[in-house]
């Protein structure tokens, strides 16, 4: 099993977009995958068809138990002739969560690893919300891997800075996560995106994995609740889930 954490302390990258784009394509190809919906806004949850339930992430975080998230695990709601991700739903009641959290005197940065205890999906990925606060810090303390999304726009860099300087902090005091690699999403076909891709590529090298497109079929698919595959041939759909294909085979590579 590997353990990746989805993550930018920036809002509006489209870091949920990635991961469940990535929950798509390796399922597609026979991988068991797990999406875990760390942020209150329940995006991916929503993405995966699935709206209010319970058990869900606030329940699992409540306390320090070992092996709460396998009550939490459900099945997508995308139709069962496609890709078919498992979930532990989002909640709106995780940004109440986490201040109870930071008042634990032992420490709550651990409870989603030890929540996850016992868990076998060959591919668990972890939904952070958009900031440095504890719940991403219980996703990347839960992690094997940290995947870093950014957009091509001026200062993307300094906040991939920010957060591998993060990863690294806590790196040091248990050895994992490491970085997996950097992934430019929402990349379009202007002169500015091309200027400020190349300024990653220049920065960033070999840690730059294959970028997403912009594409409106992407949007779509969120919003109505289904894989991209399942809207075929519409414009840009194809191109989408290619894009997000390459990118779980590059990504693959790198977990191995």
């Amino acid at each position: 099993m590997t353990t990746l954490a989805v993550v930018n302390q920036k809002g509006g990258v489209g870091k949920t977009t990635v991961a469940v784009g990535l929950a798509e394509a390796a399922s597609s190809v026979g991988r068991s995958v797990l999406v875990v919906d760390l942020d209150p806004q329940s995006n991916a949850s929503a993405g995966l068809g699935v709206w209010n339930v319970s058990p869900n992430i606030d329940d699992v975080l409540a306390d320090a138990v070992p092996g709460s998230a396998l009550a939490a695990v459900m099945d997508s709601q995308w139709p069962p002739d496609g890709p078919h991700p498992q979930l532990v739903a989002g909640s709106y009641a995780l940004a109440s969560r986490e201040p109870q959290m930071a008042a634990d005197l032992v420490g709550a940065q651990d409870r989603l690893r030890i929540a996850l205890a016992g868990v076998t999906h060959d591919l668990v990925l972890i939904d952070c919300p958009p900031s440095l606060g504890l719940l991403c810090i219980n996703g990347l303390f839960a992690a094997d891997r940290a995947l870093i999304v950014t957009e091509p726009a001026a200062w993307a860099a300094d906040g991939v800075d920010l957060m591998r300087s993060t990863i690294a902090r806590i790196a040091q005091r248990q050895g994992t996560p490491t970085v997996a690699g950097i992934v430019p999403n929402r990349v379009g076909r202007t002169r500015d995106n091309a200027y400020w891709l190349a300024q990653l590529t220049e920065r960033f090298g070999t840690d730059l994995l294959p970028a997403v497109p912009q594409r409106a079929a992407v949007a779509e698919a969120s919003g109505k609740s289904l894989p991209l595959r399942a809207l075929r041939r519409r414009p840009g759909a194809p191109q989408a889930v290619a894009a997000f294909d390459e990118l779980w085979a590059t990504l693959e590579r790198r977990l191995i």
